[in-house]
């Protein structure tokens, strides 16, 4: 049977090279991305914009970055790393990308090193990592300074995994369960994805270490050493478990979580049997990949949902009946299924069916499947090595040039939601967010028409709706003005912002002096200063300020465009 494979020490010298290789990969592969701008999307509200951060890694700074749900989210680590970055470089769109890079390309190295160690196998080590490095799916993680959570946690979730492979046959000391343990904690405080790391774990003492199994018939699953196994991991449960209770608590406060008014139970278990799916097929087919993909909310075929819900059934009974020859098979599959599993919409965090990102970690589990099974697949087929190392380099030149292809599209905002608009369908994200981007070159007509797109696909979209009702308000082009339907989607916005925001107050000030409404639109300024000086947002308070003398002197307002806030 295929367990307890690591029976051969792996020295640095079989080690040394593939790994240099990988590295030249990734860092081969990812070295456009030194060239992208800032996004418009997540990369102003955690970074360019945030004066929070930017503080630097003072003590008010490490305090905020503890103690603020910013963004519906708690990573102090991830938060930590930008202020690092920004201490060294400033605003240097480049130099993020250079750590995410930086952080990819060690996280494949050590994920090849923990294989190899747990395994014994160095070929087939390199091979998952490479897919990990080159997969088209991991450039969202790598190349969007924003999703620096995911490299970040990668990075404790592998040293981690190097920790446990570390361990002798009878399971890991102390030394070894304390380190597991302080890269776990480390990893939560980067992402909470991490959460899964005990079972990940657990699936490793079943296959490559064997250490589930009855030493005097190892076909044979042991349960007094399952129980052992799951009891010494019982304060990686208790660690994981509190943080996911701090990341519900963050995300809710926050507003992201949906209620199941807006999207029930049975929608959400539809959803993520389908996305499952869909995941397993960008990973053998990764093409149209797009930032954001929308909940299809009640729209989901039942045909293709119990479709998708057989196949997953029976790949996991297959699996477990060929458990005992071939292990790595059931491991590398739940694998998959665990660690997508908290990001798989049962609890509904955003309005997306599915996320490129969130294959960071899960995807190993399948090239495990892939590197151990096909060899097997191959038997003792002729020239079978030759066979095997052609297939291994065909598929990562195949990956390698689906991510040069999409790492392109990421080059930009405008970029960017261009694509993610051609590869989808009734895309508001997509389109309120190129709206902006075009709206920051001037490019109003073809901004309004987005963001109205943007707002007709979700009428309760703020970010749309409020830089429509700007546009429609202060457009420089008179045709392109229209200050009653400016208002009402002000006027909307406001109500939707329960305890008020000032880019939403400035906006429907900018509506009400539109209108000819001269003193509600000083109230409504009035407090839009008011809240962008508490918030310590200097920028938008001395923009705001100037609009109001002009409200204030009841002055022509369409004979002063300003630009958008």
């Amino acid at each position: 049977m295929a367990v307890a494979e690591a029976t051969r020490p792996i020295g640095t010298r079989r080690t040394l090279v593939p790994g240099l290789v990988l590295v030249a990969l990734a860092v081969g592969l990812y070295l456009p991305a030194l060239d992208h701008a800032w996004l418009n999307y997540d990369d102003d509200i955690y970074i360019t914009d945030n004066r929070d951060l930017q503080r630097g890694l003072t003590p008010e700074g490490l305090a905020w970055a503890f103690s603020t749900f910013q963004g519906a989210n708690w990573f102090p680590l991830t938060r930590l790393s930008w202020m690092l970055d920004y201490e060294i470089w400033g605003l240097d769109a480049g130099a993020f990308h250079a750590t995410s890079l930086a952080l990819h390309a060690l996280n494949g190295l050590l994920l090849f090193l923990a294989l190899a160690k747990l395994s014994g196998r160095v070929a087939r080590s390199a091979f998952v990592a490479a897919v990990f490095l080159a997969h088209p799916l991991h450039v969202e993680s790598v190349a969007w300074a924003a999703a620096r959570k995911d490299p970040l946690s990668g990075l404790f979730f592998m040293l981690a995994l190097l920790a446990y492979a570390s361990a002798g046959p009878r399971g890991p000391a102390f030394r070894q369960h304390l380190l597991v343990f302080v890269c776990a904690a480390l990893g939560l405080l980067a992402k909470a994805v991490v959460v899964t790391l005990p079972f990940v774990l657990l699936l490793l003492d079943e296959w490559p270490l064997g250490r589930l199994r009855r030493r005097d018939r190892p076909e044979r699953w042991d349960p007094r050493r399952i129980r052992e196994a799951v009891v010494e991991k019982l304060p990686l449960f208790a660690l994981v478990t509190a943080a996911g209770v701090v990341t519900i608590v963050a995300q809710r406060a926050g507003g992201a979580v949906a209620s199941l008014e807006q999207i029930p139970l049975h929608l959400r278990a539809a959803n993520a049997a389908v996305a499952y799916v869909a995941y397993l097929g960008k990973v053998l087919w990764p093409t149209q990949l797009a930032i954001f993909y929308p909940h299809p909310g009640d729209a989901i075929a039942a045909g293709w949902v119990a479709l998708s819900a057989a196949f997953l059934l029976a790949v996991t009974a297959l699996l477990i009946a060929a458990a005992r020859r071939r292990a790595y098979g059931l491991v590398g599959w739940l694998w998959y299924l665990v660690m997508l599993a908290p990001v798989i919409g049962i609890v509904q965090v955003g309005s997306q069916a599915m996320a490129d990102r969130y294959t960071y970690l899960p995807l190993i589990g399948l090239s495990i499947v892939a590197a151990w099974g096909v060899p097997d697949l191959l038997g003792s087929l002729r020239r079978r090595r030759l066979v095997l190392a052609a297939t291994a380099g065909v598929t990562i030149a195949a990956l390698a040039a689906g991510t040069a292809s999409q790492l392109r599209h990421w080059r930009d905002s405008e970029a960017l939601f261009r694509h993610a608009l051609r590869v989808t369908r009734d895309n508001h994200i997509a389109n309120a967010y190129l709206g902006a981007a075009l709206l920051a070159q001037g490019r109003t007509r073809e901004a309004i028409a987005h963001s109205s797109e943007a707002v007709r696909l979700r009428p309760d979209f703020l970010t749309a709706a409020n830089n429509l009702a700007w546009l429609l308000a202060t457009a420089e082009v008179e045709s392109l003005r229209n200050p009653y339907t400016a208002l009402r989607l002000a006027q909307r916005s406001a109500f939707l912002t329960e305890h008020g925001d000032a880019r939403v107050l400035d906006t429907l000030a900018a509506a009400y002096a539109a209108s000819g409404r001269f003193e509600e639109a000083v109230r409504a300024a009035e407090r839009a200063l008011k809240l962008a000086t508490e918030a310590g947002d200097g920028e938008l308070a001395a923009e705001v300020e100037a609009r109001l003398a002009l409200y204030r002197a009841g002055e022509a307002y369409r004979e002063e465009p300003s630009a958008q806030p």
